[in-house]
């Protein structure tokens, strides 16, 4: 019998038609018809969650993931799709990561998308999670992947909510649990746990030894064109490295060696490579002191192209000073001008901290349109169209190269007087558009002694690497 009618006939036979029992029974009837039509939904039952900020602000949801608790900073990710390349994504470690797109786990999970073996974050926010997921390549749905990985999510979270409270006060640590729901005992937590400013995180995310990269051609095999031939060799430190990135470099024809974050910079020049890799990674970059100084060794003796955290290392070899953002740039869709050629791309980012400009020298005026003091926002430049030159104590000419859109912030810098160039975005669509692939393309003709090398039609080179064929005869061959 169903509760409600179970409800009516007890109060039939009881005859009882008080105010105050009436309401009893209409409470516990509500209560009751409410847990029964929830069972019966594909979610079915499900554990409460609560996720609490260090400023005090909590809000109640459900758990979707691992039961238990953690503690980390707090950050949003406005990406549309690639949540498990979100999730998998090294950068993140220390981190909570909110994911601002209604729903989430949709398609579910293609293990092949994973960018690493298991995931870095310490827990997932969102506002609706699907567990009935539609996708050809879906091994298993979201829920499972992040229960098998102990990550602990919450749902039912009113994510433009929390987004605009992360906008308004900035980066802060915050605490979810499926265990602890008493709201005060939680900020508490909260408010007692420490910054990832100033700790290496890089160090638990990076590898162990050498190893040579072997690209998976099988994986997207269905959408990708087949890889460039071999014809450099790269060395790659891996600092939290994205496996995409390493597949980036492997099709547009690298070599690819991955090497532990602080491997000696004469240990790699032994290994006589074309060029070197700075990848992307999580945390505080100036807590990665062993990488940058590695990196200020190798400029100038081999052609060195990074991105994201690698960025930051070139910059910090260059003596540069580093901010953190209010609440960093995280998603993909974020508008930057590459002021070589003019190009606007829009970009897939991951980061908290930015290179401030100015630090890395005193403006050259003949380089930079007559213009001899610095600027704030970066976007005085784009307006311009000039890219602005520096002239740095270490190495030299430094050219600006790409800015935010968005905020003003440095997004990209190469040496003039050595070959070395960086961005702080990532150039491959994982997750993201293809517009900054053109980089991979920058870094082939660096090695190849290409003055030139950042002049790229990006709007021509984007889909290089893209056959969406619909032959999948030779796919599951």
């Amino acid at each position: 019998m169903h509760p409600l009618s179970r409800y009516r006939e007890t109060e039939k036979e009881k005859h009882v038609d008080t105010p105050s029992y009436r309401h009893t029974v209409a409470s516990e009837s509500s209560a009751d018809l409410a847990r029964a039509l929830e069972e019966a939904t594909s979610k079915g039952r499900m554990r409460p969650a609560v996720l609490a900020l260090a400023d005090g602000t909590v809000f109640f949801g459900r758990a979707c993931g691992a039961s238990g608790e953690a503690i980390g900073e707090i950050c949003f990710n406005t990406s549309l799709e690639g949540y498990l390349e979100i999730i998998t994504d090294p950068s993140y470690a220390g981190q909570i990561v909110a994911l601002t797109y209604p729903q989430i786990g949709n398609y579910g999970v293609a293990l092949a998308d994973a960018q690493a073996a298991h995931p870095a974050l310490r827990g997932l926010v969102v506002a609706d999670l699907c567990v009935e997921p539609s996708n050809w390549r879906s091994d298993l749905s979201l829920g499972e992947y992040l229960r098998i990985e102990g990550v602990i999510g919450v749902e039912g979270i009113d994510t433009r909510a929390l987004v605009r409270r992360i906008r308004s006060t900035g980066a802060q640590a915050a605490v979810i649990s499926t265990m602890d729901l008493d709201p005060e005992s939680l900020r508490a937590k909260a408010q007692a746990a420490p910054s990832i400013a100033g700790e290496n995180l890089v160090r638990s995310a990076s590898c162990e030894m050498p190893r040579r990269f072997v690209p998976d051609v099988r994986a997207h095999a269905f959408a990708q064109a087949p890889a460039s031939p071999a014809r450099h060799r790269v060395v790659a430190y891996h600092c939290g490295v994205k496996r995409s990135i390493l597949e980036g470099l492997a099709r547009a024809g690298c070599e690819v060696t991955v090497v532990p974050w602080d491997m000696p910079a004469d240990d790699v020049a032994a290994m006589k490579p074309d060029g070197v890799f700075l990848s992307n990674g999580p945390g505080d970059p100036d807590a990665v002191k062993e990488t940058y100084i590695q990196v200020e060794r190798l400029i100038g003796r081999v052609p060195v192209f990074g991105i994201c955290l690698g960025h930051q290392m070139v910059s910090l070899a260059a003596g540069a000073a580093m901010e953190k953002l209010k609440f960093g740039h995280r998603g993909g869709n974020h508008p930057v001008m590459n002021l070589v050629t003019g190009r606007v791309e829009i970009t897939a980012q991951n980061h908290g901290f930015g290179l401030v400009f100015p630090s890395l020298g005193p403006l050259v005026p003949e380089l930079s349109g007559g213009a001899s003091d610095h600027v704030g926002d970066l976007r005085f430049w784009s307006r311009r169209r000039i890219a602005p030159v520096v002239e740095n104590e270490r190495f030299g000419r430094i050219r600006l190269t790409h800015v935010n859109l968005n905020d003003g912030t440095c997004e990209g810098i190469a040496m003039l007087d050595h070959p070395c160039f960086s961005v702080q975005y990532h150039p491959e669509a994982s997750p993201g558009p293809t517009d900054a692939h053109y980089l991979f393309t920058a870094f082939m003709r660096l090695m190849d002694g290409d003055e030139a090398y950042l002049g790229i039609d990006s709007a021509a080179d984007r889909l290089g690497e893209w056959s969406f064929t619909q032959d999948t005869e030779a796919f599951h061959a």
